[in-house]
């Protein structure tokens, strides 16, 4: 039974209870599915949605989008001119693709090519280890995540941030709101490029990874602040130097 007289003198007398999912969370720098209930979600502290967090962060994501686009130019036109030459002049350079954004709402993402243009000719599917779909320009662009680089056009048009969880395709996110409990609240805040997940979790390619970066996702929407934005952006950078999590 639960020992209501006993927590309640230690309480009285200063000493700090801890709920279950609160010690995990605090310990794994998750949110736990296997222990989570709706009550903690609704009275802990967190998931904070103030106005000016999401100004500064949206001003922040413009000022860096800039600068950013100014400094990868050069590498950007290299990539699309390397994908023309090794895969012809009629090959297309960027990868157009539907994703699912801020509260559901879909938007187009943005990509240098990395798979051949005939890669979900049977319908969409999971990018897998050493997928023999990713040509040869784009197993190197992917390594260097310089693939990557076009969403800036995305963040400066409000539909991504820097950070958040990373967008998924209506397909799958029809499938895994429905086999995955509170995959939803994952949409309550702007997708990003890179994320905590990201940092956290290998690349995913099935429903239990995407299970296990639901819980790292979780965590950063009830925590997520401007500073704890930047040390997600530092460490990324540590990530990109070193090609840690690449796929």
């Amino acid at each position: 039974q639960f020992p209501m007289e006993q927590l309640l003198e230690c309480r009285l007398e200063g000493v700090e209870i801890v709920d279950l999912v609160s010690f995990l969370e605090r310990e794994t720098g998750k949110v736990r599915l296997d222990v989570l209930n709706p009550s903690w979600m609704i009275f802990s502290e967190g998931f904070r949605q103030g106005r000016i967090h999401s100004t500064l962060e949206r001003a922040f994501d413009i000022a860096a989008s800039l600068a950013l686009l100014a400094l990868a130019l050069p590498f950007m036109v290299v990539t699309a001119l390397a994908i023309k030459l090794t895969e012809g002049p009629r090959a297309s350079i960027f990868y157009r693709q539907v994703r699912v954004g801020q509260y559901g709402r879909p938007f187009r993402l943005l990509k240098f090519r990395s798979m051949r243009e005939d890669a979900e000719r049977d319908g969409a599917q999971w990018a897998q280890k050493n997928d023999s779909r990713v040509t040869r320009i784009g197993a190197f662009i992917r390594l260097t995540r310089i693939d990557e680089l076009p969403q800036i056009l995305n963040v400066l048009r409000g539909e991504m941030s820097f950070v958040g969880p990373r967008p998924e395709r209506p397909e799958f996110v029809e499938q895994l709101n429905e086999r995955i409990p509170y995959y939803r609240e994952r949409h309550s805040i702007k997708p990003g490029i890179t994320g905590w997940a990201q940092l956290c979790y290998p690349y995913g390619s099935s429903e239990q990874d995407a299970q296990e970066k639901l819980q790292y996702d979780l965590f950063y929407v009830k925590n997520h602040s401007l500073l704890f934005y930047i040390a997600i952006l530092v460490q990324t950078v540590e990530v990109i130097v070193w090609r840690k999590g690449a796929r």
